[in-house]
């Protein structure tokens, strides 16, 4: 089942760059056991999580999340953030990013482990799925809209009580080389709960520098499919850009915030939001923008980039309704794990 205000994606197979290196066979399956070894060792230690005090607990959870990317060959580099790694626990925030791979909740974990607002078929995903229900995720049907104010209530109560929650505004994951618009209800939460807003703004590109939309988790694929692709890839590094803190009170309603979120995302980027379009003049924009940052990128894109939003849909991880325009910050320096 679908909803009028349900995002989606016009990203699909199409949009999957090309001539990216691939490692061989041996090493596929090296790294499937290897993730498999290191999700199996963090549900055997849970129960240390009990014992452990708040610091040591999130130095293992966020060691889990990074043995994960090093198990898959992912280089992660973080540009700016310190003052967000380095804040004590109990000190609530929304930290929303584009959303664009199963890899970027690893990624977020890796920085801080926190809470997520998660769709509930996420909770049934093998191996990550695990990950999100320990890590304490709040979960979205959306398929029930009358939840929607009960869900955004518990996230509100959350972000007060103190707890990081991440949210993926945009509502469905999208290719890398086009974005879509963060929708607003989840920033409701954040000024109802009276915490910041942390944008971090993501981006898979190859060794040599090259942008790559192979990591992506788009269209009616299954999440094995994207497993697959990621595990082939040689070189494949995630670049996080911390952004700075949005304080609290400093937009004076939901859209206002979300539209400085966003506009913090696309500023780290270095990218332009495309203006809202409706049916094939939305999908010809998104063509030409994937066209032309894959072509800045050094790739030939014969194919076409997109298709059409009524047979394709992204995935996601959190949906909530509204959307909004932008305008920009920036970030900082960068350290490599």
């Amino acid at each position: 089942m679908s909803h009028a205000w349900m995002p989606a994606s016009p990203c699909g197979d199409g949009c999957l760059t090309e001539g990216a290196p691939t490692v061989g066979l041996p090493r596929r399956v090296l790294r499937y056991s290897a993730a498999a070894s290191v999700v199996f060792a963090a549900l055997m230690s849970a129960p240390m999580l009990l014992v452990l005090g708040s610091k040591w607990r999130e130095r293992l959870v966020r060691t889990v999340f990074r043995s994960v990317l090093r198990a898959f060959g992912v280089r992660l580099i973080v540009r700016g953030g310190d003052d967000f790694r380095a804040a004590p626990a109990g000190r609530g925030a929304l930290v929303v990013n584009n959303h664009i791979s199963w890899l970027d909740i690893v990624a977020i974990n890796s920085l801080r482990p926190m809470r997520a607002l998660a769709k509930v078929e996420i909770g049934a995903w093998p191996v990550l799925g695990t990950l999100v229900r320990r890590g304490g995720s709040i979960f979205l049907d959306r398929d029930r809209l009358r939840t929607l104010p009960g869900t955004m209530t518990e996230l509100a109560d959350a972000l007060r009580s103190g707890s990081l929650v991440n949210v993926t505004p945009e509502g469905t994951t999208w290719c890398g080389l086009a974005s879509g618009r963060f929708t607003t209800a989840t920033f409701q939460a954040a000024i109802d709960g009276g915490v910041p807003v942390r944008p971090i703004a993501l981006r898979y590109r190859l060794s040599d520098g090259r942008e790559t939309s192979r990591p992506a988790f788009i269209g009616p694929e299954s999440l094995i499919a994207s497993l697959r692709r990621v595990a082939a890839l040689r070189g494949l590094v995630l670049e996080a850009h911390v952004c700075p803190e949005i304080a609290p009170g400093r937009a004076e309603d939901r859209r206002s915030l979300a539209a400085l979120a966003e506009a913090s995302v696309h500023s780290a980027l270095g990218t332009v939001r495309i203006p809202p379009q409706r049916g094939r003049r939305r999908v010809t924009a998104t063509r030409a923008a994937c066209d032309a940052v894959a072509a800045s990128a050094g790739y030939n894109v014969a194919a076409p980039l997109v298709r059409a939003a009524a047979t394709s849909s992204g995935r996601d991880a959190g949906a909530s309704p509204g959307q909004e325009p932008t305008s920009s910050p920036g970030h900082g320096g960068a350290i490599s794990a």
